[in-house]
């Protein structure tokens, strides 16, 4: 058995949640290991809809241990909201099922103070961040400011952390002429929060080694995608952690031998969310027939995402950054009804055919894509459960992917609904 990281190959917004509690039901524990509540999962069980943020997806599965890795960034508030919200749609939640790493760095108000001032100062130029901290979060754990979980049981170091932490951010608020914030306000905030938090607390790096010395099944769930890394992504258009396999051990406490089998959940045609560059976007009609009919707005933001073909120059590279085994295609059933389908195969650039993204933003945002044309196909792909009930030029589709990517389709998703999933080979037993 192996254990199984989950991770995006494009621009998130893969379809990583309905993957994820797929998984899950086989899975022991699950466990966030990056990111933060600007992720977003959307899991349909029994017609039941679920829209996760910070939590682990395994956390509506019985039976299971979740697990937020100490490589995320934890909004208390957020957390306990999301908290409240799947508690009321009958999901039970306590210390036994839920653990929240003892070393995870808070985000606080002044993050997304920050994250706003910073981003209303670029004009023209933003980034396109989520405005929720992210960001101005994982710089302060950089820079060793952070607040972290396991300081909320000692009010006296968080009133000397925030002190510092307001000395610093206050002087870049000023400077970008916002309003500063006060160390006593977040103080109070935190306080009143805490001991919804505290509880929840745990060990969890000791907790996952035990787990894997016994054999356990762990699934390590990423957030976001390959193209959107900090270092390997369309930087400076990216989010500000890392998705590879090296992280999900890193930002879960693990050895790096104990993750296993890496599965990148790639999207049959693509999307983006936010600025940036997108070589194969379709800003026309085709676009939005993609758009409307995979619903692609985001779970976290609510906007409307960017929606091009499928780019297998990206996702090939994304597979051998991200230490990519094998590939879940998901929303295969959208491209149905079209009568021809096109892929980019290659890049061109400056009159030079290239089969890489180069990291200079001047490059990625020069490059041209090079398309294949192929046949699409009318019948519908929507709902089925085995290769013998798609049609025959999707099919075809999937396999000229298999082929483009250099790596296996493992499993195929025809729908939202969680059964509706073709399965070549279990990730757990490969």
């Amino acid at each position: 058995m192996a254990n199984v990281a989950v991770i995006g190959s494009q621009w998130g917004d893969e379809g990583k949640g309905k993957i994820v509690d797929w998984l899950s039901s086989r899975a022991d524990v699950v466990v966030r290991f990056q990111g933060g509540h600007n992720a977003g999962h959307t899991l349909v069980i029994d017609g039941k809809v679920y829209k996760l943020h910070l939590l682990p997806s395994g956390i509506v599965r019985q039976g299971k241990i979740s697990i937020i890795g100490n490589g995320t960034v934890i909004d208390p508030w957020a957390l306990v909201k999301e908290m409240d919200s799947v508690r009321a749609q009958g999901v039970e939640l306590t210390p036994e099922n839920l653990k929240i790493a003892e070393n995870a760095p808070l985000i606080l108000p002044i993050h997304s103070a920050l994250d706003a001032a910073a981003e209303a100062a670029r004009g023209n130029r933003a980034i396109g961040t989520t405005g929720r901290g992210i960001g101005p979060a994982y710089e302060d754990k950089i820079a060793r400011r952070s607040l972290r979980v396991c300081d909320l049981e000692y009010p006296e170091v968080v009133q000397q952390k925030l002190e510092r932490m307001m000395f610093h951010h206050n002087a870049l608020l000023r400077g970008f002429g916002a309003e500063e914030m006060s160390a006593d306000d977040i103080f109070d905030q935190l306080m009143d929060v805490r001991d919804k938090i505290l509880p929840y607390m745990a060990v969890t790096w000791k907790i996952l080694a035990d787990a894997h010395k016994a054999g356990k099944r762990i699934l390590f769930e990423g957030a976001q995608g390959m193209m959107l890394d900090v270092d390997h992504g369309t930087y400076p258009y990216v989010t500000s952690s890392n998705m590879a396999a090296g992280q999900a051990a890193t930002g879960a406490g693990v050895a790096p031998d104990a993750v296993g089998y890496v599965l990148g959940i790639t999207k049959a045609y693509t999307t983006r969310v936010g600025a940036g560059p997108f070589p194969t976007e379709q800003d026309n009609d085709v676009g939005q027939f993609l758009g409307e009919r995979g619903h692609e707005f985001g779970t976290t933001t609510g906007r409307k995402r960017r929606c091009g073909w499928f780019d297998a120059v990206a996702v090939r590279q994304a597979i051998k950054l991200g230490g990519i085994k094998g590939v879940a295609l998901t929303k295969l059933d959208v491209l149905d009804g079209l009568d021809e389908i096109k892929v980019c195969t290659a890049y061109e650039l400056d009159g030079e055919v290239i089969d890489y993204l180069p990291a200079s933003q001047v490059k990625q945002a020069a490059v041209k894509p090079v398309y294949e044309t192929i046949k699409g196909w009318s019948e519908t792909s929507a709902g089925a459960r085995s290769w013998a009930e798609l049609p025959a030029a999707a099919v075809k589709y999937v396999k000229y992917i298999e082929e483009l990517i250099g790596t296996p389709v493992t499993l195929l998703s025809t729908s939202p609904e969680r059964d509706d999933t073709i399965l070549m080979h279990d990730p757990f037993e490969v």
